[in-house]
Parts: structure tokens; C-alpha cells; sequence
């Protein structure tokens, strides 16, 4: 009964998947569009396979999560430290402030021209564009979460003697480690992204450089392979971070709450 309840919810979240992949297998053999305009999936997934082969999957996918990942692994150490020093120091919080709040909403893509100038166009100048953009929902996410802390706690911990170092390791970060992983879960996509976007612009090797290699060559296969490489991806590291966040989070009421994730 259970393996038939598993098997059902998960032919449902793969259902609607299916069927657009179906429909859009159906509508490129209809003849509605020309094959340079919208070549069929099952073209696409021989483009990608002759790719596996060749090792061109491997390499620009490697390099797009390389750039991704190590950024990701930035933002997630500094956007916590700054944070976190924004909730517990006044001078750090006059400072960053400011920063934080007029560069959060503003698109950050707009610096990579200043970047290239001043790095080039190798993994550094993409690293940095991404961190520049992907550490923004971190520090936001460390902020609000230490601050909505109950202060409940706080207060019992002091009476009860805990030192600074206690208050933060024991109490403050525990309780605010939940919203600090929703900031990382959304900076980790949000890395990927401009990963992609920064190699569009950039060129070289990468899922986007291929993708952009492939449209100046009019290469519409090439182009929507690599489209549904980088959905690929990106599914596969969102799932993974949902798998990370219910193993760290094993102790919190919410892995004992049922999940769509």
C-alpha cells in the first residue's frame, strides 16, 4: 500500500513535466513550426546524448557548477558573517546597511562590464559577478533571522549564565538556522543563473557559452539542448539543497511535517 502511494505521488510530480515534454514533441512534428524555429525533444535529446559522448556535456556542465558552486560556498560564508555581524554589532549594521538595501533590489548584472574591465573574462570575473548578485538574499535572510530570535530566549540564557559565545552558538543560531537555509536556497538557483547568464555574455566554455556558440552558428538544436541541460541542472541542485536542508534541519518540527519538496 505505501510503495503504491510512493509510486502515485511520484508519477504526479513528474506528470505535468511529461505532458509539456509530450506537447512539445507533438507540436514540432506538426509541422506548425519549422524545425531552425522548434526542433523536436527527441532531436534535442540526441544532441545532448552526442554531446555526453563527446565529453562537451561533461566539460561545460562541470565548469558551469564549478563557477556556480564555488560562489554559492562564498556568498554563503560571507552573506552569514556579514549577517550576522549587521544583528549583533550597531557599527557593522550602520555600515552594511545602506549597502544592503540599495544594492538588493537594483539588477547587479549591470556591473559586468566594470568587472571585465577590471578582471577580464576568466572564472574570477564570473565568480565575482555571481557572488555580487547571489549574496544579497543571504545576508537579508541572516538579518531577519537573528532578529525574529524570541527574546524570551535570549533573556533565559542570560540568567541562566550564558556567555556571548554561548547565546550565539547555542541559542541564537540554532533558532535562526531554518530561515538562514530558505536564504541559501534561494541564492543557490540564483547562483546558477547568473552562472548561465554571466557565460552568455562572457563566451567560453559552460553551459551558456555553448548555448551562445550554438545560436551564432544558427545551431536551433544546440540552443535547446542546452535549455533543457540547464533545467536539468538547476532541478538537481534545488532537490539536493531540499535534501540537505530536512538532513540539517533533522531536529526542527518541520522535518516531521509532511513535504511536497
Amino acid at each position: 500500500m505505501r510503495f503504491g502511494r510512493l509510486l502515485f505521488s511520484g508519477t504526479m510530480r513528474v506528470f505535468s513535466i511529461a505532458l509539456l515534454l509530450a506537447a512539445w514533441e507533438a507540436l514540432a512534428r506538426s509541422g506548425t513550426f519549422t524545425t531552425f524555429q522548434l526542433p523536436a525533444f527527441s532531436t534535442v535529446l540526441e544532441r545532448i546524448w552526442s554531446d555526453g559522448v563527446d565529453g562537451d556535456l561533461w566539460i561545460n556542465a562541470g565548469l558551469t557548477l564549478y563557477r556556480a558552486l564555488t560562489a554559492f560556498v562564498i556568498c554563503a560564508v560571507g552573506g552569514v558573517a556579514i549577517g550576522m555581524a549587521m544583528s549583533r554589532s550597531k557599527i557593522a549594521h550602520w555600515f552594511f546597511d545602506p549597502i544592503v538595501s540599495v544594492g538588493f533590489p537594483m539588477p547587479k548584472i549591470a556591473f559586468l562590464p566594470v568587472v571585465i574591465l577590471w578582471l577580464g573574462v576568466h572564472d574570477l570575473s564570473k565568480i565575482t559577478i555571481i557572488c555580487v548578485d547571489a549574496i544579497f538574499p543571504v545576508i537579508a535572510a541572516t538579518v531577519i533571522a537573528i532578529d525574529g530570535v524570541e527574546k524570551e530566549l535570549i533573556w533565559s540564557a542570560r540568567n541562566m549564565g550564558a556567555g556571548r559565545r554561548e547565546l550565539l552558538t547555542q541559542i541564537i543560531l540554532p533558532a535562526a538556522f531554518p530561515q538562514i537555509m530558505t536564504g541559501l536556497q534561494v541564492a543557490l538557483p540564483l547562483c546558477l543563473i547568473v552562472a548561465v547568464v554571466a557565460e552568455m555574455l562572457m563566451g567560453g566554455y559552460g553551459l551558456g557559452g555553448a548555448m551562445m556558440t550554438a545560436s551564432r552558428f544558427a545551431n536551433s538544436t544546440g540552443v535547446f539542448a542546452g535549455i533543457v541541460e540547464i533545467a536539468v541542472v538547476g532541478y538537481c541542485l534545488v532537490k539536493a539543497m531540499s535534501v540537505i536542508r530536512r538532513r540539517l534541519l533533522v531536529w526542527h518540527p518541520e522535518a516531521h511535517e509532511p513535504s511536497t519538496v
